[in-house]
């Protein structure tokens, strides 16, 4: 995340943003074009007052005063309209910008490496999505299009002015100066705060969507209290943010309000003068320059408060290219393809490190042959769900070479090797969406009648059926409707219709209760036959039928094998994890 630099203004950020409406040229310039014409006759409605009042006071004529009168009503009508087009183009193109932007920033998130996501916030990249970009519609709609009305209004106000009097003028202005000096450090002051205001709703997401994420460790372990308490520091932090930038307002918005006011009384004052005086001005000079005195300090009162959208897009502009421009994607320079993939998996000499010079896997080299169920055993953080990871190139490893048919994943393309590879995780995510589409993830190609007699395959349908909608039931969040048991089937049977030439099973029978295992290992069963497998080992029976086990301990290979010839190793790895682990299940 960008720092705030301290200045009031980054044009920069300012350009980058810009450079999106070239797209929406034509509508961006039909905004221009009417805040342009906006500022005109915003000015001629007093400039038609002026004249009408200093006519009419000369020639007492009614019709004059009548068409005089008229004459306003079309400039404000004429007014109205150009401010209809402006306002509407304006928020058009603001929308559609921040759409590309947002559709932008999704895309670049979605293609980064796994690793990104282990260091970042689930809540701020949210914030960065949603709330940060939605700031930067006000950048257009509030910022950039007001700003430039409200300046071509005050140039023409000025000019108007000197043409009329240029002493009073002079003397309306005499405030100016000061004003614009007061803005100018408001503006610097603001930008800081407005950093940290972004910084805390930033921290406030991440921090609700932890814990209502994780609402059931929070409610288990009694930490309703403590998570309260921590919330009400965070929520404190948001509040005091907030209210720095009421503090600058505060003060700004009042100075405004007095120099305006002086301005208007020195033009009374001195208009006064030279009526007294018999000089050129009149009282009809007199009220014009008044009106004109509110239409020209307003607009920069109001570009004070729409300066600072456009500094809060800036700052939200920071953030959210921060993120686009983040380089954390997989390396997709692989173009191969090929009609029949054979499933030969081959590691040779991996080495790969989640935090730099901490490896986690330390050379390890294997070959799984086409049609081969291996299991992969060893204590928590052996490297085994590392392991299957890098075949889908979740990350890079740091050096050797995974190959699947000879061919290094790298030169194979990453769409096409994930498509080939069909996955079993032990935590299983189920989006809040029916059995149907969590099944086929929306893959229009895989109909409901395959799915069912998938389902069938792997001894699940029957399962589907009991529940409210069957197939077109709505698991919730997560799949918070189902067991850990049923998610599992689901997950099973979602790498199942994919139809994989690699299927990879993390740890997937842990945690469920018997029957589901019963049914688990069925399906376990069913879709792995002839079909290559790598099994993160975790229930004896998977162990026991695997072609090989690849015995792993602290990131290298301590032991491969079948089951059989494991166990004649008396003092042997996994003839110890064996003794320790499963002999409750050998003996039942």
């Amino acid at each position: 995340m960008s720092n705030a630099t301290g200045k009031a203004f980054d044009f920069k950020i300012f350009a980058r943003l810009m450079s999106f409406a070239k797209k929406y040229r034509t509508r961006f310039i039909l905004a221009t074009v009417s805040t342009i014409l906006l500022a005109g006759f915003s000015v001629l409605i007093p400039v038609i007052l002026m004249t009408a009042i200093e006519d009419f006071t000369t020639t007492k004529d009614a019709t004059r005063l009548l068409y005089f009168t008229i004459a306003m009503l079309v400039a404000l009508l004429i007014q109205v309209l150009f401010q209809f087009t402006f306002i509407y183009y304006a928020n058009w193109v603001g929308q559609h910008i921040i759409r590309d932007i947002r559709a932008k920033t999704f895309r670049k998130i979605v293609e980064f490496k796994m690793g990104y996501f282990d260091n970042s916030s689930v809540g701020k990249l949210v914030t960065r999505v949603v709330s940060d970009i939605e700031t930067i519609a006000n950048f257009f709609t509030q910022g950039v299009f007001m700003i430039v009305s409200d300046i071509l209004k005050m140039i023409v106000v000025i000019f108007v002015m000197l043409y009329t009097n240029w002493k009073l003028a002079l003397i309306a202005l005499a405030m100016l100066p000061v004003l614009i000096y007061a803005t100018k450090l408001f503006q610097i002051a603001i930008k800081s705060t407005f950093q940290d205001v972004r910084n805390q709703v930033a921290n406030l997401n991440g921090f609700v969507q932890e814990r209502v994420t994780g609402m059931k460790i929070v409610q288990l372990f009694n930490r309703e209290k403590i998570e309260f308490q921590n919330f009400v520091e965070i929520n404190d932090k948001h509040a005091k943010a907030h209210i720095k930038t009421v503090w600058y307002y505060s003060i700004f918005f009042p100075i405004a309000e007095i120099l305006s006011s002086i301005a208007i009384g020195l033009i009374v004052w001195y208009g006064g003068l030279q009526v007294v005086e018999g000089e050129a001005t009149n009282i009809a000079v007199i009220i014009g320059f008044i009106k004109m005195a509110q239409m020209l300090f307003r607009p920069l009162r109001q570009i004070a408060d729409k300066f600072n959208q456009l500094q809060m897009g800036i700052v939200a502009g920071e953030r959210v290219f921060d993120v686009i421009d983040t380089e954390s994607s997989i390396k997709k320079t692989g173009t191969k393809t090929t009609e029949n993939l054979q499933g030969n998996i081959s590691f040779k000499n991996v080495r790969f490190s989640y935090i730099k010079n901490e490896e986690v896997l330390k050379g390890i080299s294997f070959d799984v042959n086409k049609g081969q169920t291996v299991a992969i055993v060893g204590a928590t953080g052996a490297g085994k769900s590392t392991i299957i990871n890098l075949i889908n190139r979740f990350y890079e490893i740091d050096s050797g070479v995974i190959c699947v048919d000879n061919i290094s994943v790298e030169e194979y393309d990453i769409v096409y090797l994930r498509k080939q590879i069909g996955i079993v995780l032990q935590d299983v995510f189920l989006f809040s969406d029916t059995i149907l589409n969590n099944i086929t993830l929306k893959n229009e190609d895989i109909t409901l009648a395959q799915v069912q007699e998938a389902a069938k395959q792997i001894g699940i349908h029957d399962f589907i059926m009991t529940l409210p909608n069957d197939y077109h039931y709505n698991v919730k969040e997560r799949g918070a409707m189902l067991s850990s048991g049923q998610r599992q089937l689901i997950a099973f049977l979602r790498a199942y219709v994919s139809n994989p030439k690699v299927l990879i099973l993390d740890e997937a029978t842990s945690s469920v209760d018997t029957h589901s295992e019963q049914m688990i290992q069925y399906a376990t069963d069913k879709i792995t036959k002839d079909r290559t497998s790598i099994v993160i080992a975790h229930r004896l029976a998977t162990i026991k039928k695997a072609d090989m086990i690849i015995v792993m301990d602290k990131g290298l290979i301590v032991e491969q094998g079948t089951h059989a010839q494991l166990l004649q190793k008396s003092e042997g790895y996994y003839r110890n994890l064996y003794d320790k682990q499963f002999s409750t299940e050998i003996v039942s």
